[in-house]
């Protein structure tokens, strides 16, 4: 490291010097104060949002993006699929985070997916490139969102971590209502997908640089200790001079790599299967499932409005709940509460996809509660979880969350196959729906030459011989005879442009009401394996660390706080004897 020599006479670090420290060396000496860990707690869950921001942005514009591209769903679909699996590879290789660290991996990563949004993603030439593209950000996304929440659980002790889960687990709700938000205010002025690839990226590049300036993490031998209270900062300041990092973390699939750990991954993932379901199809099932008396089915913005209220509630249970989790120091009945709840609304919900007529209002109020079941389940699974992990090897954070990013990004991409091949009408609808705009037209040109069309229709092969030989005097006359005179035939001449017309969309709106007929019936298919989803997940709550029982847990704490205690007087008794000062042993403050 280059140095130079102020005018104390001592070497200081040069530019390159700074530079390193600034940007690279982000281990901090000792454990931060409230304040402090708030700051970064907050950059992480920014990061968090923006990353889903810019991973749900395709989503908004799905179908600008198929027309520009000439692009099918299913090819679309299936690449979504791809792209979860490399996701749950990339989730793998962020155990890393345990040896290297796990700012870098999160600054790099939305720095890589940042630059990928911003320049490359508008520009790609065909479909091919396009996908390629948004599974790059995929697999360096899977690395990031593995770090994220090994950064919010170093930085927050056993006693906040639901609270703090529940800050982070917004990302995804967040990110989804920034997606809607932004798109439904500059759609309108820029018109082309490419815009909002635009936006999320500059966004990505901004937060990319706050993270670079600012974002810093816990020395290994801080992180690698398990801290239940704040009250134990001292404690694990001191402890962390005996700790080995590389030690601490040898062997760490063989550790991480146990039945609670996966049952549990499974168990959170597939009771997240209606909640995938909302991120990926909710406005289609809305839009082409319910209707008002009249037969018209509700808008894009309707559906818009119904999701508003789905994330926004599960936003604001997430915090409650967590903050609630925290006090009463458990996590089991919420989880519980949050399976039992969810179960009983998604069967309440997947009743109405046979019920056309079911009102606005009434979709928002079943949307709200099971958002607000799955948000009381999953934060506090998330801050049980961590804890499980800690109760294996708190050095391993990162690799145990990387099995569940793993085994969610599995469930993702299987669950969206069969997704795809139950329900089929999705894929028909969305390439057949461009002609729904042609409906009307249909109907116009019906009522006023319905008899002469079906007369067409019906004798299609003797028109199409009158018309090929308008001088042959038996074909014309047969034609004529069999459409009931030659004004009828005259008549059906000169529609010819409708019926055109009518012969180029008319498969096509075949298509479109056939699907429609029996998309619901698939949804509702779908729901039903979603609800058991909530029952497979309950059991495997039993396997997860932690107090059924919240004066049980209290006693816990007590007990604890009181070890802590005396290890921290004896620790300071064997300082005072060995250096002959009071407190020898004590950390620096940060």
């Amino acid at each position: 490291m280059s140095q130079t020599v102020a005018a104390t006479g001592r070497p200081q670090p040069g530019l390159a010097g700074t530079l390193r420290r600034v940007l690279l060396d982000r281990e901090l000496p000792h454990y931060p104060s409230t304040g402090k860990r708030v700051w970064y707690l907050a950059i992480v869950v920014a990061a968090t949002v923006i990353l889903y921001y810019e991973a749900y942005a395709p989503g908004s514009v799905s179908p600008l993006v198929l027309a520009h591209y000439h692009m099918t769903f299913s090819f679309y679909l299936y690449s979504t699929i791809v792209g979860s699996a490399f996701g749950a590879i990339s989730a793998l290789i962020a155990h890393l985070g345990d040896r290297i660290g796990r700012a870098n991996l999160v600054v790099a990563g939305v720095g890589i997916v940042a630059f990928i949004q911003l320049f490359a993603v508008p520009n790609m030439p065909n479909e091919w490139t396009f996908v390629i593209a948004l599974m790059a950000i995929g697999f360096v996304e899977g690395v990031v969102l593995v770090c994220t929440p090994a950064l919010v659980r170093d930085f927050s002790p056993q006693a906040g971590r639901a609270s703090a889960m529940g800050f982070w687990t917004i990302g995804p709700v967040a990110g989804s209502l920034l997606v809607s938000v932004v798109a439904n205010h500059t759609l309108p002025i820029y018109h082309d997908w490419q815009s909002q690839f635009i936006i999320s990226g500059i966004a990505g590049v901004g937060m990319f640089l706050v993270a670079l300036l600012f974002l810093r993490e816990l020395s290994p031998e801080i992180r690698d200790q398990l801290m239940v209270s704040a009250k134990e900062r001292t404690l694990v300041e001191i402890q962390a001079r005996g700790i080995d990092p590389k030690e601490a973390t040898a062997h760490p699939w063989r550790q991480m790599l146990s039945w609670d750990l996966i049952g549990s991954s499974f168990a959170i993932s597939v009771f997240l299967l209606i909640y995938f379901a909302a991120v990926g199809f909710f406005t289609i099932y809305f839009t082409t499932t319910f209707h008002n008396r009249a037969g018209v089915y509700l808008s894009t913005s309707q559906a818009n409005g119904i999701n508003t209220w789905f994330w926004g509630l599960n936003c604001i249970m997430l915090v409650v709940v967590g903050l609630l989790s925290d006090r009463l120091r458990v996590r089991k009945p919420f989880m519980i509460v949050g399976a039992l709840g969810g179960l009983a609304m998604t069967i309440v919900f997947l009743e109405q996809a046979t019920n056309p007529y079911t009102s606005y209002d009434t979709l928002v109020v079943i949307t709200s509660v099971l958002a607000s079941f799955l948000a009381i389940g999953y934060v506090t699974w998330m801050a049980s979880f961590t804890e499980t992990v800690e109760a294996h090897n708190p050095a391993l954070v990162a690799t145990g969350i990387a099995v569940w990013g793993w085994v969610l990004r599995a469930v993702v991409a299987i669950s969206t196959l069969v997704v795809a091949l139950t329900v089929t009408s999705v894929t028909t609808i969305v390439n057949q729906l461009p002609y729904a705009k042609d409906v009307a037209k249909v109907k116009a040109i019906l009522a006023q030459h319905g008899a002469l069309v079906a007369l067409a229709q019906k004798h299609a092969a003797l028109l199409r011989a009158a018309a090929a030989h308008p001088h042959n005097l038996a074909i014309v006359t047969k034609a004529a005879a069999a459409v009931g005179g030659l004004s009828n035939l005259l008549a059906i001449a000169k529609l010819g442009p409708q019926l055109s017309f009518l012969s180029t969309v008319g498969p096509h709106l075949v298509a479109l009401q056939h699907a429609l007929a029996v998309s619901p019936s698939q949804w509702q298919h779908w729901y039903w394996v979603c609800a058991a989803g909530f029952v497979v997940f309950i059991p495997f709550v039993f396997l997860m660390k932690g107090r059924w029982s919240p004066a049980k847990a209290a006693a816990d704490l007590r007990q604890r706080e009181a070890e802590v205690e005396a290890r921290l007087a004896a620790l300071r008794q064997a300082g005072a004897s060995s250096t002959g000062e009071p407190g020898a042993l004590a950390p620096q403050p940060s």
